[in-house]
């Protein structure tokens, strides 16, 4: 299985995938304009097939936001949503991004479940954020990685301005 970006001859793929697995799925017109907009879309293809997607973006300088997952029902537990996610927060780090959010069906205990093992913490639950009036819970994860690198280079910088000041 490889993870790669998301190609326009992927949509039609993508959509099957989107409208078996929500109640409430992005119209195609909305996924487009997400994607014209730069957002992250990468899929995941097995056997020259996609087998799910993952769609994110930067929402402010250090704040990553996962706008929709899925995986074709026929691959789940095959470990293709974790590896969607993991890709998506290496590509995070390489944009300094630390805090990632994402909101989620609170009835949704399978994915809360699946985020909690990736390192997701529950936050804040969002009232009636969905059409049909279910809330949803705001989920965020920090990245370790980025903080130690980011207080590793504040600890040289803090050394380089007294070795300046002692000289």
């Amino acid at each position: 299985m490889i993870i790669r970006e998301f190609k326009r001859p992927d949509l039609k793929k993508v959509l099957e995938i989107e409208l078996k697995s929500f109640d409430d799925p992005y119209p195609p017109h909305v996924l487009v304009d997400i994607y014209n907009l730069g957002a992250g879309f990468l899929v995941a293809q097995q056997d020259n097939m996609v087998v799910g997607y993952i769609i994110f973006w930067i929402r402010f300088e250090d704040e990553g936001h996962i706008i929709s997952i899925a995986v074709d029902k026929k691959y789940h537990r095959k470990k293709i949503g974790t590896q969607l996610v993991e890709t998506t927060l290496e590509i995070f780090k390489k944009y300094n991004v630390r805090h990632i959010r994402l909101e989620v069906r609170k009835g949704n205990k399978n994915a809360r479940k699946f985020y909690q093992n990736l390192g997701f913490i529950e936050k804040t639950p969002l009232v009636n954020y969905y059409e049909d009036g279910e809330d949803a819970v705001v989920m965020e994860k920090f990245l370790k990685e980025v903080e130690e690198s980011s207080n590793l280079e504040n600890v040289s910088e803090k050394e380089t301005k007294t070795e300046k000041s002692d000289s």
